[in-house]
């Protein structure tokens, strides 16, 4: 047997790094886009993911996901709860091994970020344990079978959309982005709106940290997308090269469609067209050659820019757009890979696309992955919530959700407005949150100006 690669061991451990990175990333992008008075709970919301899904993993997860079952491709067996038996090796893309239990990290990551990228549908209203139940019951009725259905093949043994349809998905469009997205919809219809949506202008609070998360993501996305090659080998270069083009396609793709309909294109634009890109090329990015990755990524950025106005044609209240990034980029990604495979790449196993010659039939199955995965995680996202909502609860009251989500459910602030001495402190001198003037600053005569008095009210 071929010994260990410790190179490809190396470049999965990394992976797994860069992609554990993601999540904190994208507790930033979500953060700054949503109210002051709410963003610890965004950010913690994400942070306690990470805990949960990463016990679960442990105690049942992986082997639910990526052993051998005998359940028709839906879900694995038991062999591996505790992790037992991944202390061997796993044959790699090439012949060479690393080991199961570096790809079970790698995996882990995944199994993180896509419950995460739920919360982005639910800012501002959710309470915090309730959050926590449906992330565990989510993870494992939902998460660990789709990944089982759509990342593990095993020769006849394997998941039934990898192994038995074979619709590709080299990195998670279906199993992490359709999935996410559909589910964070039917959450969204199951607490409705915010107060005061659609009428108030919920605007970013934060968009500086809106872009450091979007940076974030698109460092971690290499990890993401390159990693799953498994080696340190010209699939990951594909896979790399394809992502950092799409995603930049993506970003004007997106800030052409707000230049041609609003007259601007603006930085929360760019920075959710780049995601928008990094979600489309996830299943694409190990099948089409780079030319097609911009096309893909031009087609993204801009049908994602249309579709996040999908909400208040249809008034679901899908707070950070997680429907229109995550569910129609997904998708896009997905269902172009029956256009755009290059039976030459060597991901596609020769299979070519429609417009490489191969006919609609690759169309058909991408589509059909698309279909079963989004039902299947909508209506049992669905059914979860509902539950919940008419067990613990789910929703905060309206009072909790008007003086926002840090104080109500953590007892903290993000940002202390007050005066830092007598004279107001650095806030006032920046003409935020002034004090009254006292005697000695504003007294009587000509040649004292009166000093008005500023609101300490901030966005959000």
């Amino acid at each position: 047997m071929p010994p260990i690669n410790y190179g490809d061991t190396a470049w999965v451990l990394a992976s797994s790094a860069l992609v554990l990175l993601m999540t904190p990333g994208l507790a930033l992008f979500y953060g700054g886009m949503g109210r002051s008075k709410s963003v610890l709970n965004m950010l913690m919301m994400n942070f306690a993911t990470i805990a949960v899904v990463s016990v679960l993993w442990v105690a049942y997860g992986y082997s639910l996901a990526f052993t051998t079952d005998n359940f028709h491709g839906l879900i694995g067996g038991s062999d591996a709860y505790g992790l037992r038996g991944t202390f061997e090796a796993l044959t790699g893309a090439e012949g060479d091994k690393i080991p199961v239990l570096a790809f079970s990290s790698f995996q882990l990551m995944f199994a993180i970020i896509t419950p995460a990228l739920i919360s982005g549908a639910v800012a501002d209203r959710i309470k915090f344990r309730s959050w926590l139940i449906f992330v565990a019951v989510w993870t494992t009725v939902v998460y660990f079978p789709v990944a089982h259905w759509v990342f593990f093949f095993d020769a006849g043994n394997g998941g039934w959309i990898a192994d038995g349809l074979k619709a590709f998905d080299f990195a998670g469009g279906t199993a992490v982005h359709v999935n996410a997205g559909a589910a964070g919809l039917a959450l969204a219809l199951v607490l409705g709106k915010r107060v005061g949506w659609p009428k108030e202008k919920f605007k970013p609070h934060n968009l500086p940290m809106v872009l450091l998360g979007a940076g974030l993501l698109w460092f971690g996305w290499f990890g993401f997308n390159a990693g799953s090659a498994l080696a340190a080998n010209g699939l990951a270069a594909i896979a790399f090269v394809n992502t950092q083009v799409a995603t930049g396609a993506a970003l004007l793709g997106w800030i052409i469609v707000e230049w041609l309909r609003d007259g601007k294109p603006t930085t929360l634009g760019g920075a959710s067209g780049a995601v928008a890109g990094l979600v489309a090329i996830t299943p694409a990015c190990a099948t089409i050659e780079p030319l097609g990755a911009i096309a893909l990524g031009l087609i993204a950025g801009a049908v994602c820019a249309l579709a996040v106005g999908l909400k208040y044609r249809f008034g679901f209240d899908d707070a950070l757009d997680v429907v229109g990034v995550h569910l129609v980029g997904g998708a896009t990604g997905a269902l172009l890979i029956g256009l755009l495979a290059a039976p030459f790449i060597p991901g596609t196993g020769g299979v070519a696309g429609l417009l490489y010659g191969g006919g609609f039939a690759q169309l058909g199955r991408q589509a059909l992955a698309v279909v079963a995965v989004g039902v299947y995680s909508f209506v049992m996202a669905y059914l979860i919530a509902w539950v919940i909502k008419k067990t613990v609860g789910i929703r905060v009251s309206a009072e909790d959700e008007v003086e926002g989500l840090d104080t109500a459910e953590h007892a903290e602030s993000a940002y202390d407005f007050a005066p830092t001495s007598g004279s107001g402190g650095a806030f006032a001198l920046a003409g935020v949150g002034a004090t009254k003037p006292g005697p000695d600053e504003v007294g009587p005569g000509p040649d004292k100006p009166k000093t008005e008095q500023v609101t300490e009210k901030v966005a959000g």
